[in-house]
């Protein structure tokens, strides 16, 4: 596997990062000082908890792996990081079902959307780039041991 091709497919874009963390920062300031409710007890904590795991993975997602030795390891570790990535959203999504009141509740809906939108306008493309990356890899041993 080739460890600059390996890089390269690693290195998100950065206005990308950008454009999320400024989502998420959003959703976080309205689900901590903003006024959204539930009537369910506990769904705006929650809520909460499920938006800091979400922004946990975001940061994983675009931590840099230079530190894990091998290309192919690479690879694994930024498919296995959008993947968790994708389960924090689905699980903030649902939470985020619960919340029924609250003035900001329309702004926060809306920035929900907007990340939501923002991470799967490229993540989809990037998972299959990292997968081909794999399977190329599982090919040229296929062809090594020939």
């Amino acid at each position: 596997m080739d460890a600059e091709a390996v890089r390269q497919a690693v290195s998100l874009a950065s206005d990308w990062r950008d454009e999320l963390r400024a989502y998420w920062l959003r959703l976080m300031e309205l689900a901590v000082w903003g006024e959204v409710k539930s009537g369910r007890m506990g769904a705006t904590a929650k809520v909460r908890r499920r938006l800091l795991e979400l922004g946990e993975k975001l940061c994983s997602l675009f931590a840099d792996r230079a530190w894990i030795p091998h290309p192919r390891e690479q690879v694994k570790n930024a498919l296995g990081s959008a993947y968790s990535l994708k389960d924090a959203l689905l699980q903030f999504e649902r939470a985020s079902q619960d919340l029924d009141g609250g003035a900001d509740l329309a702004e926060f809906s809306a920035a929900a959307i907007a990340l939501h939108q923002c991470l799967t306008e490229r993540l989809p493309a990037l998972e299959n780039r990292w997968a081909m990356l794999l399977d190329s890899q599982y090919d040229e041993e296929e062809e090594a041991d020939e």
